[in-house]
């Protein structure tokens, strides 16, 4: 088992057991209690497993927890479905010898060019870990000059870590913790992935916020979700967007399109943005 997935797995379960107070599971907190959430052996209890055997799966030793254990932890834990999924990757992830993993570059199928091409609302293919790998002109409208940024600093995140990012973003913080949980979701398959590490470890050295955020290992889906902006074209402007898988293996790169809400004032700045984006190119 490759040491890294390991301690993904321990720091995951260790950050959510001492969220669970342990009234909320029924067993009475005490008045000498020192530590936040539940005891191991109270996890281990409420699981049905051993405590010796939760402790070393803490710990990032070499244990190969069965599907009936981790979803007995995940019942525990009281936790939902995304997260239950989460934790099989992160154990799954612990069972592969690294060695064994195939790595490929992410591709934007030509169909998928294709398609940027028709749309004329803001579009872009987003990988694995949310480097931007293709995007339409309302796009580049929309969120500035893609092309002019190096390669490695292409990608929604780091946009949002860039000098200034909280004047053109109002709702900057909560838009980072948010694809902050979902690059932690994405990686959970695959925690030594060189794009990963990269990654993770550039924000982790210069962002304090990050590595705030990364520690709490909250995950979640990409899905959709809202994005409010301060354009220098429109000014302010909220947008929802919507996260489309592209046909390939899972995880893998999606299209996200930007739409406004019928009826909304963002409708005539979204269609103003778009015919900047046609004069321009």
């Amino acid at each position: 088992m490759d040491d890294h997935p390991r301690r993904e797995l321990a720091e995951f379960l260790k950050a959510r057991r001492t969220r669970v107070r342990p009234q909320d599971v029924g067993l009475e907190p005490g008045p000498r209690r020192r530590v936040a959430g539940l005891r191991r052996e109270e996890l281990a209890l409420l699981a049905g497993v051993s405590e010796d055997y939760y402790e070393r799966m803490e710990q990032g030793r070499d244990v190969r927890p069965s599907e009936q254990v981790l979803d007995a932890l995940a019942r525990a834990l009281r936790f939902t479905p995304e997260e239950t999924r989460h934790l099989r990757a992160l154990a799954a992830a612990a069972r592969r010898p690294a060695r064994t993993r195939a790595r490929t570059p992410e591709v934007v199928p030509p169909t998928a060019l294709r398609l940027l091409r028709t749309m004329s609302g803001p579009a872009m293919v987003v990988g694995r870990h949310l480097d931007i790998l293709a995007w339409n002109p309302p796009a580049e409208t929309l969120l500035g000059d893609l092309s002019a940024l190096p390669r490695r600093t292409r990608n929604v995140l780091v946009l949002f870590f860039q000098p200034g990012a909280d004047l053109t973003c109002p709702e900057r913080a909560a838009t980072v913790a948010e694809l902050t949980a979902m690059l932690r979701t994405s990686v959970a398959a695959d925690p030594m992935h060189p794009r990963a590490v990269e990654l993770v470890g550039e924000l982790a050295v210069h962002s304090p916020e990050f590595r705030t955020l990364w520690g709490r290992h909250d995950i979640e889906e990409t899905t959709r979700g809202r994005m409010r902006v301060i354009h220098p074209l429109v000014g302010d402007v909220t947008l929802d967007w919507d996260a489309y898988r592209l046909p390939g293996p899972t995880p893998g790169p999606m299209l996200i399109a930007y739409t406004a809400e019928d009826g909304s004032p963002a409708v005539e700045k979204l269609r103003l943005l778009e015919e900047a984006a046609l004069r321009s190119a």
